[in-house]
């Protein structure tokens, strides 16, 4: 059977699962495709791109439950937050042109790799860090629910998926996720954390680089696979940003599960030949499961070739990132 045939059983099924999220009692009446294991594992072994270091694909993993969207499909990603210009082109322009940005990226990656089907997402901050401790003394904002139901249904006007990401300052990932269940039960909502912004020393968001451990990690994703289990869900995936050694520690404890799809993303912005080498150095080296790569529309046009890295730049790397975000 060809690839595209697969991946488009595997959007089939998401989708069915995303009506079937309008009614809870239908759930349990999903029927998914089996996973066709000879060809994950070829488009694994395709994601590795030649790797020589042994690390690509990542060896003894589990594969995942039926109705998975990696690696059947490349994910390319809005990111930031409605209320603020500056943290993403997710809120930097109104809603329309946002989405038409959007799609035309999804163009362009469609183009750079026919071989791999693309699905646009919109990847939402909904918990920001702060300098200020702020009312509850966490250092993080809440956005309102409303906010998020928003983000929601513009995502799903183009048929995107969702990814809701946490910043938690001086609270926990365990709390903050915790309060995202009603959203996380939703087949086409997925979740982010990013590290940076995880202050586990106490020093203030934004003047020293936060960490999250394994055991924080693996929290989230026992978490997730019991919504998985419990809602009848397709599989979600889970991306940690990282652009330091120390923004993810002891990597290799980290624990997979079939009903979670784990992706590190490259984090950071900078020139193409910083990136590349942060790529390398830090995301690559480590391997967990899948891999992300982050671009930025201005920050990385600042230094070096004064210019984002190209899509053919990007699937020269070594593994191929399946998740790619724009900021």
């Amino acid at each position: 059977m060809k690839k595209t045939t697969i991946a488009c059983i595997a959007l089939f099924c998401f989708y069915q699962s995303v009506k079937a999220a309008d009614h809870p009692k239908c759930t349990d009446t999903i029927v998914r495709k089996p996973l066709d294991t000879l060809l994950y594992d070829s488009l694994m072994h395709q994601l590795a791109n030649g790797d020589k270091t042994g690390r690509w694909p990542v060896k003894n993993t589990t594969k995942p439950l039926p109705g998975a969207l990696l690696p059947f499909n490349r994910i390319v990603a809005y990111y930031g937050n409605m209320y603020s210009k500056n943290m993403g082109v997710l809120g930097q322009y109104p809603p329309k042109i946002m989405l038409a940005k959007l799609k035309a990226e999804v163009k362009v990656w469609e183009k750079a790799d026919t071989s791999t089907p693309v699905i646009p997402a919109l990847h939402y901050i909904c918990v920001t860090a702060q300098a200020d401790a702020g009312s509850n003394g966490l250092h993080n904002l809440r956005m309102p629910f409303k906010q998020i139901d928003s983000v929601i249904h513009m995502a799903r006007s183009i048929h995107a998926i969702i990814f809701l990401d946490v910043q938690d300052g001086f609270s926990t990932v365990q709390t903050e996720i915790l309060r995202l269940e009603k959203y996380l039960q939703m087949p086409d909502v997925h979740l982010g954390i990013d590290p940076e912004f995880s202050m586990k020393e106490g020093s203030v968001p934004g003047k020293r680089i936060g960490t999250l451990d394994a055991d924080d990690i693996n929290f989230v994703s026992k978490y997730l696979a019991g919504l998985v289990k419990k809602y009848n869900l397709p599989p979600k995936i889970f991306i940690i940003h990282r652009f330091t050694q120390r923004m993810v520690t002891n990597y290799e404890k980290i624990k997979l599960f079939p009903e979670v799809q784990f992706v590190m993303d490259m984090d950071g912005w900078g020139g193409t030949s910083l990136k590349q080498g942060t790529y390398r150095q830090i995301v690559a080296r480590e391997p967990v499961q899948f891999t992300g790569f982050k671009l930025f529309y201005k920050n990385d046009i600042k230094k070096d070739t004064h210019r984002m890295l190209t899509p053919k730049e990007i699937l020269q790397l070594k593994p191929k990132p399946i998740y790619i975000q724009y900021q």
